[in-house]
């Protein structure tokens, strides 16, 4: 019991230092940025006399350390500060904002998770054949070409070329509107409004950059799940299973699998969180708008609260999802204390 205590309240402390330490990066990013962003609020042609009044109002003409310690109150009080282009909370506009991302990270990690895991079995089990050949160079493409230019070449052949999936945005513009948000996950509040049309016109809009995002993401997991296998294949135990005459099936998901689940775990977390930070690039290209097209936004207009906001956040995020694959590999593995 103690040793748990002490385990619980090391990692207690780590997440402590590393939030702390998020905290200043995120804090220092938005005081060193090349620009002004009192001049980015007020104009290039602002008086001198609101230029001093605005910076002042900000905060900005106190010492850093001063700075720090009134950011750090306010993110004690959930306050990331006010945007200058939406004229709201930042903490209002993540809100917004981050139900979209959420969206497109989860049914991307889905897809890569269903797709990835038995590939990479697959090949690990016909390890050297042409299979595993196949499976590791669409893998290899996959970590290869930019996300953007896959995203680019998707919406030229299938929304400009073939006129078969629908353009950038959420939604057709004739469902704009109609469907109340209730969780902000759009897909979700269209069955909750009882519309089928707008609920598959969504899906529709998802499909693209949901597949984009699933083969990019499909082909870490893949590549890892073979690795791992491949050196579980080797064990000992699954040796003896194969001695003793049980089919193959039975010695891959029953024997071999479970042992290198618990590593997949932290491969999926990370991968979820790279999700979440890493769909800018899409959400620009798609006009989706998710947390990723915020910050990109509110970066090109030097709109730094925002920007320092939607930073601690993603950092948030990684933290946290490495927190829970901590847990799940004590729950899943316990050999691990």
């Amino acid at each position: 019991m103690n040793r748990r205590f002490k385990s619980l309240a090391a990692t207690l402390s780590s997440v402590f230092l590393t939030l702390f330490g998020l905290t200043v990066l995120t804090f220092l990013i938005g005081r060193v940025m090349p620009v002004d962003p009192v001049i980015a609020a007020v104009g290039d042609n602002a008086p001198e006399d609101v230029i001093l009044r605005v910076r002042a109002e900000m905060g900005l003409d106190q010492p850093i350390p001063v700075q720090f310690l009134h950011y750090l109150y306010q993110l004690a009080h959930g306050d990331f500060g006010m945007s200058v282009l939406t004229k709201n909370p930042v903490a209002q506009d993540i809100v917004r904002f981050f139900p979209a991302t959420f969206e497109l990270a989860t049914a991307a990690l889905l897809l890569a998770a269903l797709i990835g895991i038995p590939l990479g079995v697959w090949a690990a089990v016909r390890q050297g054949s042409f299979t595993d050949q196949a499976i590791r160079v669409v893998c290899l493409a996959g970590h290869s070409v930019p996300v953007f230019m896959l995203s680019l070449i998707s919406l030229l052949i299938f929304y400009s070329a073939l006129d078969i999936a629908p353009g950038p945005g959420r939604q057709d513009i004739i469902y704009d509107g109609m469907i109340d948000p209730v969780t902000g996950i759009l897909t979700i509040d269209t069955l909750i409004a009882g519309d089928l049309g707008a609920f598959w016109d969504a899906l529709a809009h998802m499909a693209q950059p949901v597949i984009i995002l699933a083969y990019f993401s499909m082909a870490y997991i893949a590549r890892m799940t073979r690795a791992f296998m491949i050196d579980a294949l080797k064990g000992e135990f699954v040796i003896t299973a194969r001695a003793k005459g049980l089919s193959l099936t039975k010695v891959i998901w029953g024997h071999a699998f479970p042992t290198v689940a618990v590593q997949l775990v932290t491969v999926i977390a990370l991968t979820y969180a790279g999700l979440l930070e890493g769909a800018v690039v899409t959400e620009t290209v798609f006009s989706w708008p998710g947390i990723g097209q915020y910050l990109t936004v509110s970066l090109m207009n030097a709109d730094m609260n925002p920007v320092v906001g939607t930073t601690l956040l993603i950092g948030l995020i990684y933290v946290g999802l490495n927190l829970i694959a901590d847990i799940l590999y004590r729950v899943l593995d316990p050999r691990v204390k």
